[in-house]
């Protein structure tokens, strides 16, 4: 059992922008799965269903990015989770628009959401999707940056990557890292550009 958790910031003016890029690979799960609809629930929109035969939950905080860690803290409470039971998709100024890299563990890279997740969860041993958003240009500031739009040609790598993490997700259910980053690289061959 796993809970999928979609980082951003609730609101029609934070819609589409960097900062909500796990929001919307989570959206995009969830109808690619065929996942029930959501309701309100701890502090978000929540869910639940079956991937491949494997009950998952998941969740949208619907506080902004420095309190996810309130919403998702209280799923994890409620169902009794370990840490890395939970798998977090979010934006990452480090990685290159359209990049992606996963992990289990590791720091916060100065990420809002992640710090407050690791706080409440008292626990950095979560399974992070990193979706590359890129660096700003010079002079921008970054919390400006991410809560600004893609330019047209991100907008190309953000769609590939709406198009191919969710191909990935039964393997990360089954805490298979590598076996996604793989298959995202095979999918990279064919063009589609992990």
């Amino acid at each position: 059992m796993k809970l999928l958790v979609g980082l951003g910031n609730p609101g029609e003016q934070y819609a589409r922008t960097r900062h909500n890029l796990g929001r919307d690979l989570l959206a995009e799960v969830v109808q690619r799965f065929g996942l029930p609809k959501g309701s309100k629930r701890f502090q978000g929109l929540f869910g639940d269903g079956r991937i491949d035969g494997e009950r998952v939950f998941w969740l949208v905080p619907e506080t902004y990015m420095n309190l996810s860690g309130e919403s998702v803290g209280a799923a994890v409470r409620f169902f009794r989770l370990d840490p890395g039971q939970v798998i977090v998709f979010h934006d990452d100024v480090d990685l290159a628009c359209g990049k992606v890299r996963m992990k289990s563990g590791g720091g916060n890279g100065g990420h809002n959401g992640l710090k407050s997740i690791q706080q409440i969860l008292g626990s950095p041993d979560f399974i992070r999707v990193r979706l590359g958003v890129g660096r700003p240009p010079p002079g921008v500031d970054t919390a400006r940056y991410v809560l600004s739009g893609f330019t047209p040609e991100e907008q190309v790598e953000r769609d590939r990557l709406l198009l191919t993490i969710p191909l990935v997700v039964p393997l990360l259910l089954g805490d298979d890292l590598n076996g996604a980053m793989n298959r995202l690289t095979q999918e990279g061959s064919k063009g589609l550009n992990p």
